[in-house]
């Protein structure tokens, strides 16, 4: 990859990533409908197009552990010949690789731990053979994302027992209650939460509320790749964060390079970390939202009800960080920020995501031969002044600057990201979230 280019921000931009014929996209961490809160389209067929609209190669299935969901996949899709899978209907679409959510809650050093993971399988039989091990300790079928209660290293042997070629990656590692990391219920250190088994993980999830470059300031992060996922629950969430690949579009060759980024691993597409519903501290009954220093200086208490605030995923890294805000790793890689086509579409016309205006524009736009990827990552301006409005330019030219105004997130609330000011007429944000909101407004422009 080239030299690394900047916004006006300071973060990498879109010209870190190569040009399309060089790379894919995969995103490996969703949700099918057998989980809580999640989208009843989250089948196999419709994950299949709405990831081929979004521009991505390499779509995660997503929940094997569930029996039910698992028998939809076999019936769905079958194998390419390279360890992962195509859908029946259009076996020259997405390839779809067999991955999983797990959540442990266990006590470990006197605290509860509460540690969400994700799991890689290489094939059918080790991901049949995952869930009758799984099947025989707990209840796998009940939530698409099962609960344990045994120590997340365990889980760890257990499926590394049933195949080397397995993974194991800890999930959006700094999320308050259900994390690696987490102010909650996490650990200070990946030894002190997978001990022995530390030998087997060799990337770690960032997650919504943080990017890349936070994970930069802890020196223990720099031997594991930072990847990033959607964590999507509805299909028009899919790619909101995903990884970039160079290497062979099979499993062992995406596998490798997440071990080894030398072997293809190129980078990252992220969610701005600010709008994560867990950046900052807060109280979302109360309507506080702190950055640390303003959480410090109440003692960690809301100034409203008296209560511990919800720390956030910025405070966390700032207490384990030992490198200084703006730090870069030696071994960093390009991570860009954008923001979903759809999102930008109803801001430029002034309204929320869900409204038919919205969904007519975007299926205009990707029934005209373009991915969402290529809109947002590679059309130059020219391109783009032909195929969209004046207005929806400027505000895909202002992402790919960084030239966004955030309202962070904070205590399970999203923030919210806008493209227009105030006096050049209205503009939604993150739809249905403004309600209740106080605290920080960052700026980038």
């Amino acid at each position: 990859m080239s030299a690394i280019n900047k916004d006006s921000a300071g973060r990498d931009s879109v010209a870190a990533i190569p040009w399309p014929e060089t790379v894919f996209f995969a995103d490996f961490h969703i949700h099918s409908r057998y989980s809580r809160a999640t989208s009843a389209l989250m089948h196999p067929d419709t994950l299949a197009r709405a990831a081929r609209d979004k521009g991505i190669k390499v779509l995660g299935t997503g929940d094997f552990t569930h029996p039910k969901y698992l028998e939809e996949l076999r019936e769905a899709l079958e194998p390419d010949g390279n360890g992962l899978f195509v859908s029946r209907a259009d076996p020259e679409g997405t390839r779809f690789m067999l991955t999983a959510e797990v959540s442990n809650i266990f006590t470990q050093g006197g605290k509860n731990r509460r540690i969400h993971t994700c799991l890689f399988a290489p094939d059918m039989e080790s991901a049949l053979e995952i869930q009758r091990r799984l099947g025989a300790i707990g209840n796998i079928s009940s939530d698409g994302r099962p609960i344990f209660g045994f120590p997340v290293k365990d889980l760890v042997r257990l499926v590394m027992d049933v195949s080397e070629r397995c993974m194991v990656v800890p999930a959006h590692i700094w999320t308050p209650w259900f994390s690696l990391f987490g102010a909650k219920s996490g650990f200070d250190s990946m030894e002190e939460c997978f001990e022995e088994q530390t030998e087997h993980i060799h990337a770690v999830e960032t997650g919504l509320s943080s990017d890349p470059a936070m994970n930069w300031r802890l020196s223990a992060l720099d031997s594991y790749t930072l990847i990033s996922n959607s964590d999507a629950h509805s299909p028009a969430k899919i790619a909101r964060e995903a990884n970039v690949f160079s290497c062979d579009i099979s499993y062992d060759s995406i596998t490798s390079a997440i071990r080894d980024p030398a072997r293809g691993f190129l980078g990252t597409i992220e969610f701005f970390p600010e709008e994560g519903k867990y950046h900052l501290d807060g109280h979302r009954a109360c309507g506080i939202c702190f950055n640390p220093t303003q959480t410090k200086s109440h003692n960690g208490l809301c100034p409203v009800c008296g209560r511990p605030l919800t720390v956030g995923v910025l405070h966390r890294v700032e207490e384990l960080a030992d490198r200084p805000e703006g730090a870069r790793a030696p071994n960093a890689l390009p991570c860009v920020h954008l923001i979903p086509l759809q999102e930008i579409i109803a801001q430029a016309l002034g309204v929320k995501t869900i409204t038919k205006r919205v969904t007519r524009e975007y299926q205009r736009l990707i029934q005209a031969g373009y991915s969402e990827m290529q809109i947002l990552l590679w059309m130059d301006e020219k391109e783009l002044a032909s195929l969209v409005s004046e207005r929806m330019l400027q505000g895909i030219m202002r992402m790919r600057q960084g030239k966004v105004r955030i309202r962070p997130g904070h205590d399970g609330l999203y923030g919210v990201i806008s493209l227009f000011h105030d006096d050049e007429g209205s503009a939604s944000g993150r739809s249905g979230r403004r309600r209740g909101r106080k605290g920080v407004q960052k700026t980038l422009f």
